[in-house]
């Protein structure tokens, strides 16, 4: 049986092949734009999706506009860039959705307007297909079920856990605390100390809200953080409270900061997603849907989990690259 993910190549190829034709490649490039929209613009991550987005923007000949907020808590602003991209008449939008409720409505006004939209990293209420063509992202649950494996394996019954959230309103890393959450509670022997304390937008912001915590961090023996900055900030707090290396905190997202302290013990694990071939898989099914063509409604993009024993593997390196 063919996979989605070969049969989404395989339109992809055909695509390209069209596009092609007798008029020589990349002739429809001052005629079609895809505007992605990322959450934010600072974080490792993003640029690593806006590396694939180009990419394939390259590859099928079409233009690749890139904009978003300056930080991820700007719900204001990405709402306007939507906006902005409607108004410009843009041929398709690849949005990572800051809240899942509050970009329904630009999403909405897009599609009135005759634009096709693909929702990735994050998802956006609504129904796959109807409110928007596809949704190209990983599976944030099991890639926060991977996080709670981890610390579950590595802690002794009796073990106490803190988990700091990332924002409310961002679907993605709901889904991984959810899923980081439902592995610790099959296990009653681990006590949660915290579960419901919020990092922020900033790697700033979670050293802050980290610093607030630590009566219960120097209790406790793991600790989960869902994405890139309250990853970075939660390293940054138990570094200065003389914790780093001595607690188990697995983290999500790479950046150079959090594969040293990685290498040199700070970090336990991280679970690391593949945000290059998610730009790219997500302007390729927005240009796929644009024109009519099949596509995939649902995209899984991966993540896997990066310790200092596999760091250095060949196919942990490719996906840092």
């Amino acid at each position: 049986m063919t996979s989605p993910l070969c049969r989404l190549v395989a339109g992809l190829a055909l695509l390209a092949c069209a596009a092609c034709g007798d008029r020589g490649p990349h002739t429809e490039a001052l005629s079609f734009s895809v505007a992605v929209i990322p959450k934010g613009t600072t974080h490792v991550f993003w640029k690593s999706v806006e590396r694939g987005a180009r990419e394939s923007g390259a590859e099928l000949g079409v233009e690749v506009l890139w904009k978003g907020p300056l930080v991820e808590n700007d719900r204001a602003q990405q709402i306007q860039i939507v906006e902005q991209f409607v108004a410009k008449g843009v041929g398709g939008i690849v949005l990572a959705p800051l809240d899942r409720a509050a970009l329904v409505a630009p999403v909405a006004r897009a599609r009135a307007a005759g634009i096709p939209v693909v929702v990735f990293d994050s998802a956006l209420d609504g129904e796959v297909g109807t409110d928007y063509a596809a949704f190209v992202a990983t599976d944030n649950a099991r890639a926060g079920a991977l996080a709670g494996e981890r610390l579950r394996a590595g802690i002794a019954p009796g073990g106490k856990i803190a988990l700091l959230r990332y924002q409310v309103g961002s679907a993605s890393t709901e889904a991984r605390e959810s899923g980081c959450l439902e592995v610790l509670r099959r296990t009653p022997a681990l006590e949660i100390l915290v579960e419901n304390r919020y990092a922020g937008a900033t790697a700033g912001e979670a050293k802050a809200e980290a610093l607030n915590l630590a009566d219960r961090l120097v209790r406790a023996d793991g600790i989960f953080c869902s994405n890139e900055s309250a990853t970075l900030g939660m390293l940054l707090a138990l570094r200065q409270l003389d914790l780093a290396g001595k607690v188990r905190l697995v983290g999500f997202d790479a950046s150079p900061p959090l594969l040293e302290a990685l290498r040199q013990g700070e970090i336990d694990a991280l679970v690391v997603q593949d945000p290059r071939a998610m730009g790219r898989l997500a302007v390729r099914t927005l240009v796929l849907a644009s024109r009519g063509e099949p596509h995939e409604r649902s995209v899984d993009t991966g993540a896997v989990l990066v310790t200092r024993e596999n760091q250095d593997a060949p196919e942990i390196r490719k996906l840092l690259e």
